[in-house]
C-alpha cells in the first residue's frame, strides 16, 4: 500500500505507519508481525519497527506475540468529528429521533465512492450488517450516500463513482449506472433517499441531506429498519417527517456553530511585563 507518493514533501513512514493501522480490521482483530507486513506490502522488519513505534505510542499492543489495536486509535478519528462540531450538535438530536421511530439513527459522509459513519445512536435490532462510528460502506448502495452523491456535479460525481469502494463489500448489481444516475437526478429534486435492501438482505433506510452554513450538503442522516419488521410505507410515512424534519435542525444549529464568532487573545509575555 505505501509507495504511492509522489510530491516532495510526502512523508512515506507515515504513510507506512497509516497503513499497519488500517490492516486491522473486524475481521483481523488480532494479526501476527508476517500477516501485517503481507497486508501492508512491507517487509517484515520495516512492518517490526512500525508495529513497535505504534505500540509505545500506545495504538498498538502485543498479546501472545501478535498484534492488536487499542482504543487510543479512537482518538484519531474522534478527533475529525470533533472538529466538525457535528457530534455534539447532532447528538440531541438523533437520540429524540431514535426516542420517536425506535430506529437506529446515523450520520455519514462522502469519502470517495464510500460513505463514512460520522454519528450513530443506535437500538438493538437484528440488523444484517454491523455499524460503528467509522464504517464504511459502498455510496451507491445506501440512502445516505445517494443522497450525498445527488449533490455532487455531473464531473463530480462522474469522478467519484469511477474510484473502487474500499468497504470490502460486493457490488449492487440491481442497477445500471444510467438508472443512478436518474435516481440520484430524482433525489436532488424531493430532497431524500431510500435503501431498500440494496445493501444487505432486510436493511432498509430513509435518509436526508444536512447542510452547513452554505447550504452546501456535508452530511446525510438516515433512519434504518429492519425490512421484515418495518414496510417502506410506514418507513416514507411515519419516519421520512421526522427525519426530515431532524436533519433541518442539525442543518441549522451546524450553520450557527459554523457562524460563531472566534478571537484568539494573544498571550501576555510574563518576562517582559
Amino acid at each position: 500500500m505505501a509507495g504511492r507518493g509522489a510530491g516532495p514533501d510526502f512523508v512515506e513512514a507515515l504513510a507506512r505507519g497509516l497503513d499497519v493501522l488500517a490492516c486491522f480490521d473486524a475481521d483481523h482483530r488480532t494479526m501476527s508481525l508476517t500477516e501485517v507486513a503481507t497486508a501492508a506490502g512491507l517487509a517484515r522488519p520495516t512492518a517490526r519497527r512500525l508495529l513497535l513505534t505504534l505500540e509505545e505510542l500506545g495504538f498498538v499492543r502485543t498479546v501472545g506475540g501478535s498484534f492488536q489495536l487499542t482504543p487510543k486509535v479512537l482518538t484519531l478519528g474522534m478527533a475529525y468529528v470533533g472538529s466538525l462540531g457535528l457530534w455534539d450538535i447532532a447528538k440531541p438530536h438523533l437520540e429524540a429521533l431514535v426516542a420517536r421511530t425506535g430506529e437506529s439513527s446515523s450520520m455519514a459522509q462522502l469519502d470517495g465512492s464510500d460513505i463514512v459513519y460520522v454519528a450513530r445512536v443506535s437500538v438493538p435490532k437484528l440488523i444484517a450488517l454491523r455499524v460503528d462510528i467509522g464504517t464504511r460502506f459502498p455510496a451507491a448502495q445506501t440512502s445516505q450516500g445517494k443522497v450525498l452523491l445527488s449533490a455532487l456535479s455531473p464531473d463530480d460525481l462522474a469522478g467519484v463513482l469511477a474510484q473502487p469502494s474500499r468497504a470490502g463489500l460486493p457490488p449492487y448489481i440491481g442497477r445500471t449506472a444510467d438508472q443512478l444516475r436518474d435516481e440520484l437526478t430524482e433525489i436532488r429534486a424531493r430532497g431524500w433517499a431510500l435503501a431498500d435492501e440494496e445493501l444487505a438482505p432486510g436493511v432498509r433506510s430513509v435518509a436526508a441531506p444536512v447542510r452547513d452554513g452554505t447550504g452546501t450538503v456535508r452530511a446525510a442522516m438516515n433512519v434504518t429498519v429492519h425490512a421484515a419488521e418495518t414496510s417502506v410505507d410506514k418507513l416514507l410515512h411515519d419516519h421520512l417527517p421526522l427525519l426530515l424534519r431532524t436533519a433541518g435542525d442539525v442543518s441549522a444549529e451546524w450553520a450557527l456553530w459554523q457562524s460563531r464568532p472566534h478571537v484568539e487573545i494573544e498571550q501576555r509575555d510574563e518576562t517582559t511585563a
